[in-house]
């Protein structure tokens, strides 16, 4: 809650001076910055530490507001060492494709909302040391994924803009205890770690307008 209420006060104070105008944009460069946090898998949720997501894509908006758009995605979870039953150190490397559509708007000169579905295919690294030991490298793990998004976005000057940005991303794979090299997740029913993973991610992004609207 502490990382979230930062990034909310970073947001507010760079943005509160902004005054620049920019209207129904067309071509853009955007870079998206996050924190991802587990949930619904509770394995995943308690063992697997989110410490930074960023997606680079570029977008294109046309008259009637709808965006589609395109780019890729890294994300790196780190293994919690004190949440499993035998020591376990590593992480989850990810990374993928995505395409993005959706709905963005210019409410005034200065603000716009982004309301948009992200569709991808990720390549899911386990780099573990007991994956090292066991199999003598990295657990791949490939899936799809699903990530609902909406964005608040504030102008900087009539090229750049940037944006608080909150994802729901849906996983196409349940996290087992295999993947990070153990036999099972002591004190976890399998009911709980054959559910989709998921995470909540929080965030900012950046926009490059590539030519402001006439």
């Amino acid at each position: 809650m502490m990382t979230k209420s930062l990034f909310i006060l970073l947001f507010l104070v760079v943005f509160g001076t902004v005054n620049a105008q920019i209207t129904d944009p067309k071509h853009t460069f955007n870079v998206e910055l996050g924190l991802p946090n587990g949930f619904s898998n509770k394995p995943f949720k308690s063992i697997m530490q989110g410490l930074v997501s960023i997606e680079p894509y570029y977008q294109y908006a046309f008259k009637n507001h709808l965006i589609v758009g395109g780019g890729l995605k890294y994300s790196y979870f780190a293994i919690n060492e004190f949440k499993v039953p035998k020591k376990v150190y590593g992480g989850m490397h990810s990374g993928g494709a995505f395409v993005k559509v959706g709905w963005e708007k210019f409410h005034s000169d200065h603000f716009a909302t982004d309301v948009s579905l992200k569709m991808g295919y990720t390549q899911n690294y386990f780099v573990t040391d007991r994956n090292d030991s066991i199999s003598g490298g990295p657990i791949q793990v490939n899936s799809t994924y699903l990530e609902p998004c909406i964005g608040l976005i504030l102008t900087a000057d009539e090229f750049t803009s940037y944006r608080l940005v909150i994802g729901y991303s849906f996983q196409g794979f349940a996290y087992r205890p295999e993947m990070i090299g153990l036999e099972t997740f002591s004190g976890y029913d399998p009911s709980e770690y054959n559910r989709v993973s998921t995470a909540l991610i929080v965030g900012f992004g950046f926009t490059h307008y590539f030519k402001p609207k006439n």
